[in-house]
């Protein structure tokens, strides 16, 4: 069973990894920790200039996923079109959702917190803290959106761009 689990993820393939968004798996190499041998997938962040080494075993287990089909990217897109639904719980209570939300690495959640903080030039100006979420659910939404489409970033920001201005219409 654990030898197909291996078989899921190839180099070059893209994958998202919860806590840090789209990545690149550069190649799969076997590495001796503490005297054991153990397969890792070096997974390559070239946004972050970061490289994550995942135990091939447990790359399921702690959330590694392929790209989000061309379905489940324009379910996305029509989250982002919905009416923003803030609760009325404090602050801290929304912000840890939020960042629960943007670290799962569910597409659709992460659009849930690009449509909620969303703001038009026409609201109130957003909190610091409030932004920096915004901007890091809207990062992960993008990376994600551009990796599918095999678009570049810019073009898929333009994309959600114009479904969020949309909506404000």
């Amino acid at each position: 069973m654990s030898k197909a689990k291996k078989l899921e993820f190839r180099p070059n393939d893209y994958v998202v990894y919860p806590a840090h968004g789209v990545g690149q798996i550069v190649s799969i190499e076997e590495q001796e920790i503490a005297g054991l041998s153990l397969e890792l997938f070096v997974v390559s962040f070239e946004k972050d200039k970061m490289t994550l080494r995942v135990p091939t075993n447990k790359a399921t287990e702690v959330g590694m996923r392929s790209l989000s089909s061309p379905d489940v990217v324009s379910k996305a897109m029509s989250t982002l079109k919905g009416k923003a639904k803030v609760k009325k719980a404090m602050w801290s209570r929304r912000a840890q959702e939020y960042e629960q939300k943007i670290n799962s690495g569910d597409l659709i959640a992460i659009a849930e917190v690009v449509r909620d903080l969303h703001r038009s030039d026409e609201q109130r100006e957003q909190s610091y803290s409030e932004r920096q979420l915004y901007e890091a659910a809207l990062e992960r939404l993008t990376r994600e959106v551009a990796a599918v489409s095999g678009d570049d970033e810019v073009q898929a920001a333009k994309q959600v761009d114009e479904v969020l201005i949309s909506r404000a219409a």
